[in-house]
């Protein structure tokens, strides 16, 4: 893959081409996004609730069953039977959004709940992408 650098600032007037200094590295997406193939999977972010840690609707979560969790990771649980993408209060037990207007969800010791991996990164798309029409 050939990565050019882009320094993007306000007020450009005019720019070499990024290509005439591109650099020519061995890069994979995969293994810059994907530390534990085996166990990754890939969601899609709905919703407005995990803005303040910068996922938004229609983001794609890269989510690891590998790693651990840790106090206040936002993570994908499965609560009460619906996916929920939140931050992990561990002391207190409760799912916090990242976004003002969204109360806490308490995890109540009858509520089916378990923690299906932790949000390691997310990607935004700037176009639609046939893949994720699908």
């Amino acid at each position: 893959m050939n990565v050019i650098p882009i320094c993007a600032s306000a007020g450009i007037t005019g720019f070499e081409s990024p290509a005439a200094d591109y650099l020519q590295l061995p890069l994979s997406l995969d293994e810059l996004l994907v530390e534990h193939p085996s166990a990754t999977f890939i969601g899609r972010a709905q919703g407005r609730s995990m803005e303040g840690v910068g996922i938004f609707d229609g983001d794609i979560l890269i989510v690891d069953r590998h790693v651990s969790v840790t106090d206040h990771d936002v993570i994908v649980a499965n609560f009460n039977g619906e996916f929920v993408c939140k931050i992990i209060d561990v002391r207190q037990r409760r799912l916090l959004s990242a976004t003002t207007g969204y109360p806490p969800i308490w995890i109540g010791g009858d509520d089916p709940f378990s923690v299906e991996g932790v949000v390691v990164r997310s990607i935004r798309c700037h176009r639609a992408s046939r893949l994720l029409e699908a």
